[in-house]
Order: structure tokens, then C-alpha cells, then sequence
């Protein structure tokens, strides 16, 4: 695997603050070694999603490092047709309400947005 421009790092190699971002980090490395896309592409997927947040005023401070790496991955598999961007807006949503009706220090699932019928 190739090093990317920015990603937090040690001597043991990537270092991840949260869950989703090892989540993350891992499901684009599963889909290169599926062969969906090129390393090439993802860096400029990435670098994209940097310059984006940097003009809309992120500070670049390395704590967001992973959001640009989520909005890299939400426009690769957007573009490539692995999802719909209607879609992936109603699973964003899902997500989003099962957290807001999650009780603090209980894992998040979908069923906590279902239970509640609130779709945000």
C-alpha cells in the first residue's frame, strides 16, 4: 500500500482516533484489492476532497484527515456507479438518526432509527 499524502501515521503505520475511521481506511483497501479502482485514481479522489474542505475553510490541523478520506470514498463510489447518490443520502440519513437516538455510550445500529421511525 502506498503512503498518502497527509495520513496520520507511527512507526507501525496508520494510526486511527475512531472505529469508523479504521472502517473506512479499510473498506477502500478492500475495494482497490478488488480491483475497482487504481491507487493513481484514489489520490486524486482524495486530493480533491482536501482542496475542497481547505477552500470551505478546514484548517487543516490533521484531526479531519479521515472525513476528507470519507468524502474521497463517498464521490469514488458515487462516480463509479458503486451507489446511487440518492442512496447513499438515505443510508447517510439512516446513520444519522440511528446516532441521534442512540442513548450515550451504546453502540449505534439501524435499529435505532427504525424504532423511532425518524428519518432525518
Amino acid at each position: 500500500m502506498p503512503e498518502f499524502l497527509l495520513q496520520p501515521t507511527d512507526t507501525d503505520g496508520p494510526v486511527f482516533k475512531e472505529p469508523w475511521e479504521a472502517q473506512a481506511f479499510g473498506l477502500v483497501l478492500a475495494l482497490h484489492q478488488h480491483g475497482l479502482f487504481e491507487w493513481g485514481e484514489w489520490a486524486e479522489y482524495l486530493a480533491k476532497a482536501i482542496t475542497r474542505a481547505q477552500k470551505a475553510g478546514d484548517a487543516d490541523l490533521g484531526d479531519s484527515y479521515y472525513q476528507h478520506w470519507l468524502a474521497a470514498l463517498e464521490a469514488l463510489a458515487n462516480d463509479k456507479g458503486f451507489i446511487a447518490g440518492d442512496e447513499l443520502a438515505s443510508r447517510k440519513s439512516r446513520w444519522e438518526s440511528a446516532y441521534l437516538n442512540t442513548p450515550h455510550g451504546q453502540p449505534i445500529s439501524l435499529a435505532a432509527a427504525e424504532a423511532k421511525g425518524a428519518s432525518h
